[in-house]
């Protein structure tokens, strides 16, 4: 399998699991995965959450870990990068206010890179305009969002654990759906995925 470089966008309280857990898979099976956040420094840190489904109406919050900054943002170009990680979390949510963010996550787009968006990441995709006419997969809450920017929502399974191609898109409801998002993601990539 060749090696490829991947950018991993998160931010505060990006979601633990769906930021920690792509980043050790990928390194795994070789692939170098850079990770950024505006405002941050190669050496800083992000807090991350830790959603959990314990019942309530909607997801509970807890305190996760301290999570590695490895590039600095200003310095990223999407040309240098073979695909994009967008984790879910609250960090989705204030990013997507960030022109260079957006900027960003559309020249990964628009050279047709894969991209893949979990949980609340699609909120940077709406926010990008990259949903028209579109299917993605997300949390629920984030369902009226894909529908309004023109995609058509793909709602999760009862487990959660589903994730959905379109075209360059991979894009999956929560933290797990990863065996499916992940499986996909590396199959754009050209990874080969032995059982």
């Amino acid at each position: 399998m060749a090696a490829k470089k991947i950018l991993m966008l998160v931010g505060d309280f990006v979601e633990d699991y769906e930021a920690m857990v792509p980043l050790q898979i990928l390194l795994c099976v070789g692939h170098q995965v850079d990770t950024v956040c505006p405002g941050k420094l190669a050496g800083q840190t992000v807090a991350t959450a830790i959603h959990d489904f314990e019942g309530h109406q909607t997801y509970s919050e807890k305190p996760g870990h301290n999570f590695a900054i490895t590039a600095n943002f200003a310095d990223v170009q999407a040309a240098n990068y073979d695909a994009l990680v967008i984790p879910g979390g609250r960090a989705p949510e204030y990013l997507r206010m960030d022109s260079q963010v957006i900027d960003l996550v559309k020249a990964f787009h628009a050279d047709n890179k894969p991209i893949a968006a979990v949980c609340h990441g699609p909120q940077i995709l709406v926010a990008a305009g990259l949903l028209a006419g579109r299917q993605c997969s997300a949390y629920p809450a984030v369902a009226a969002e894909v529908t309004v920017a023109g995609g058509q929502f793909v709602p999760a399974s009862a487990g959660f654990d589903n994730a959905h191609v379109d075209g360059n898109l991979v894009t999956a409801p929560a933290w797990p759906a990863h065996p499916a998002w992940m499986r996909a993601f590396l199959e754009l990539l050209g990874s080969e995925i032995k059982p």
